[in-house]
């Protein structure tokens, strides 16, 4: 099915809509049910205000289709129909001017998963591939964020796997090389734990001066209940030979990318020890439902603690290899690099740092004096929250109350209940605290790739 953008213009003594029956008989045949009989959708129609023009969005097989459609308007004035597209295809495929949007047939179309993404009330960063973070309003209510709503980043077209035909390979280094299908990873012990992922780059809009890469907020963090195999496990049954080292994990994703000749494939990797004590799963449930697509289907790896790019999606390999692993995303991105005292200082990207974030109030909102209530979440890769503080108005740091028991993989909700009794502006801020001895610094820590940036949040709004 194509889109057709239709326009229609009439004379004024020649408008069918002056004579009732004759208009009456326009809306019938311009009705939903009497274009589908034709074959097509009528997705939008409007008239010019004062004017006698009519504008019509249909989808339909073909132009021929729309002309024979048409032919009643069309004796009565003229009729211009343009080939046409959604906005999301626009932009997936370039611009206005691009010749349209090219898929790959074994790829979710792009612009379908941008449609979806945008009615769940994301907010989209980039079409193709998808990228889009969550509202931070929209974390407000229970430990998990419905799936629709938890944010999605991707570095290429999101795979169309078919459930009955895929397979996990695990091989290389290892005594018995395995291949498992989805209902074998069903019937091995499972897991489900409550795993807070974060985007590495969340926050990067805060650096300045700015750096490349996505520019995300504060949104690309969400958490879900995961249920899958322990990673563990499946290696146990492959048996790793002695001089193991590594353990890379191969997604279905692939594509181009900056300084490479030839496509590749999003994989990662951890060493052996890190997946054996790292509490990784191989999920194939978020939130007790089956993986959505754009979160891994069938199957994905979550590595609790760690910065999202290690819980590869659409996983289709583990190989076990006696090296360290110099992939594109594990040597070329998703590492620190800061100037220090004349030289270069590098370090991999791999625990969350730790973070509180404000969810009430919302910014730039307007809230009457008396007593007030600051809420949010707090997490950390390194081990639970021990406190959060929060500063209204750049007055002393208020010790905050976390709400239900620490969490050792998920983020925190607290709370603190305060007053607000003189009208105007001013700010919140909140600092969280892990366990380790970590804290969060009051500005961000700018570096060259924009990871790991974990400021004290800032929140403004009104008193009246």
């Amino acid at each position: 099915m194509a889109l057709f953008i239709v326009r229609h213009e009439h004379k004024a003594d020649l408008c069918p809509a002056a004579d009732p029956y004759r208009g009456a008989a326009l809306l019938s045949h311009l009705s939903q049910p009497y274009a589908r009989r034709h074959g097509m959708e009528i997705r939008g129609k409007a008239v010019v205000q004062g004017e006698h023009t009519l504008y019509l969005i249909i989808e339909s097989a073909d132009e021929a289709c729309v002309r024979r459609f048409m032919e009643p308007l069309a004796a009565a004035g003229s009729l211009d129909i343009h080939p046409a597209s959604t906005c999301a295809g626009v932009v997936a495929g370039g611009g206005c001017a691009a010749p349209g949007l090219l898929t790959d047939t074994e790829t979710v179309d792009p612009e379908t998963a941008c449609e979806d993404a945008v009615e769940a009330g994301l907010l989209v960063h980039r079409v193709h591939p998808l990228n889009c973070e969550t509202s931070v309003p929209e974390l407000i209510g229970g430990v998990v964020v419905p799936n629709a709503r938890f944010y999605v980043r991707n570095h290429f077209p999101i795979p169309l796997l078919n459930p009955a035909t895929w397979r996990l390979n695990v091989g290389g280094l290892v005594e018995r090389p395995q291949r498992f299908n989805l209902d074998d990873l069903h019937h091995m012990p499972s897991q489900t734990l409550v795993v807070t992922l974060e985007c590495a780059g969340n926050g990067r809009s805060l650096l300045h001066p700015p750096v490349e890469g996505e520019q995300w907020r504060l949104g690309a963090v969400s958490t879900a209940e995961w249920t899958g195999v322990p990673l563990v496990e499946v290696l146990d049954r492959a048996g790793p030979a002695g001089r193991a080292r590594t353990v890379v994990l191969r997604g279905a994703d692939g594509g181009d990318v900056p300084g490479r000749t030839a496509p590749l494939r999003f994989e990662r990797s951890l060493s052996l020890d890190e997946a054996r004590d790292s509490d990784a799963l191989l999920a194939y449930a978020m939130n007790g439902e089956a993986l959505p697509r754009h979160h891994g289907f069938p199957l994905r790896v979550v590595v609790p603690g760690w910065y999202a790019v290690a819980s590869v999606k659409w996983l289709t390999e583990i190989e076990v290899i006696d090296t360290d692993f110099a992939g594109f995303f594990q040597a070329d991105r998703y590492f620190y690099e800061w100037p220090r005292e004349g030289r270069t200082t590098r370090e991999p990207v791999a625990l969350q740092q730790v973070r509180a974030l404000i969810t009430e109030p919302v910014a730039d909102s307007d809230i009457p004096t008396g007593e007030l209530t600051v809420r949010g979440v707090a997490w950390s890769g390194a081990s639970p929250i021990a406190r959060v503080e929060v500063s209204v108005g750049l007055g002393t740091w208020q010790p905050a109350r976390l709400v239900g028991e620490r969490r050792r993989h998920s983020w925190q909700w607290w709370e603190l209940l305060t007053r607000v009794d003189v009208p105007g502006a001013t700010t919140v801020r909140a600092r969280a605290t892990d366990l380790a001895g970590r804290t969060q610094p009051e500005q961000p820590v700018w570096n060259r790739l924009g990871y790991g940036i974990n400021p004290v949040q800032e929140v403004a709004f009104r008193v009246r």
